[in-house]
């Protein structure tokens, strides 16, 4: 045993456990036998050729992965990239395993802000590693997947992957549904005219672009990673797991169509907002010309009758009246001509 596998035995104790930052299954002949053994035991689990290992990460280290790597052998590129957060969703290749990145997502109670939670996953002939970068994800629903599906066990790793990336995907259709419900709500408050009415509209609408922005860049690219998994060269899935598979893929190709939507969707409602604010300032425009228009009656007429000159009705009180009049006359005529045009 070498020196970090020794290292890793003594400290067996802090290292798994439910609370600990590993944890772990191991599945032999279909079933699954011991939970939370200490990673230094998983190479003497491997020597079986039917057994499967599950391995849990939650915010690794690098010496974390030193442990790990002793007993699988990782890349080091997949290493760096499982320890740098922001990678895009991804499939990648190697010698020995695949190295897959993808991303779950939630929204907030409020209902206004999409968040993420990054996990990688490394996969083996007999062993799926997950590398949870933060605790936003929580590994318990995909335990009870594997738990409720236990009749799928003999198939491995495949298995054990597609009750993650189910459950990944899962997540994106409950998200893009609440991002649905949420555009309903704001075209409720698209003809409002309170001030309050517009401003939640204007707020909302970027909320709503900027959390579909979000989930548009990690859903995406997932159609590759699916599509790559279901390569026959890859020996992933076998042709029992395939169904399964093109199921998840099925789901990753409404989600991106109704993501893509609804992108578009908020786009018009922006447009519409616009439009309609456009239309209102037209409206008032409009009503204040009219009124402008009227009010420059009695000031021309009194203007008139303010001239330093001699005019009809100059000195007399029947011009007083007729002046009078005249503003109430025209006044009035101009009034009846907008109100009728729709201008007041």
């Amino acid at each position: 045993m070498t020196a970090v596998a020794e290292a890793v035995a003594d400290d067996a104790g802090d290292l798994t456990g439910p609370e600990s930052r590993f944890r772990t299954r191991l599945y032999e002949n279909s079933v699954c036998v011991a939970r939370d053994f200490p990673v230094a035991e998983i190479s003497a689990h491997l020597t079986d050729p039917t057994s499967v290992v599950w391995l849990d990460l939650c915010r690794p280290t690098a010496g974390d992965f030193e442990m790990v790597d002793t007993q699988f052998g990782l890349h080091e590129l997949a290493i760096e990239d499982a320890l740098q957060e922001s990678q895009r969703p991804k499939l990648d290749r190697y010698a020995t395993h695949l190295f897959i990145s993808a991303y779950a997502v939630k929204i907030e109670s409020a209902g206004i802000r999409l968040r993420t939670s990054e996990i990688a996953v490394f996969l083996t002939d007999q062993a799926l590693i997950t590398v949870r970068k933060d605790e936003g994800f929580d590994m318990a629903p995909v335990l009870a997947r594997w738990d409720s599906s236990a009749d799928l066990a003999s198939h491995g790793v495949a298995f054990l992957l597609h009750g993650l990336l189910d459950h990944i995907v899962d997540g994106h259709f409950r998200a893009v549904e609440q991002l649905d419900e949420g555009i309903e709500r704001l075209e409720e408050l698209l003809f409002g005219e309170r001030r309050a009415q517009i401003q939640a509209v204007q707020r909302r609408s970027f909320e709503l672009r900027r959390d579909l922005v979000v989930l548009r860049r990690v859903v995406l690219p997932m159609r590759e990673v699916l599509n790559s998994l279901l390569r026959r060269d890859l020996h992933v899935v076998d042709e029992v797991m395939t169904p399964y598979y093109q199921d998840v893929y099925d789901h990753v190709l409404r989600v991106t169509e109704w993501t893509e939507s609804l992108r578009d969707l908020v786009a018009t409602t922006v447009e519409t907002n616009l439009t309609i604010q456009a239309n209102q300032m037209n409206l008032i425009m409009k009503k204040v010309t009219s009124w402008a228009a009227i009010i420059a009656v009695p000031t021309a007429v009194t203007g008139f009758y303010g001239q330093n000159l001699p005019y009809p009705g100059f000195g007399s009180q029947w011009g007083v009246l007729a002046s009078t009049a005249l503003i109430a006359a025209l006044s009035a005529g101009l009034y009846g001509v907008f109100k009728r045009k729709d201008w007041l």
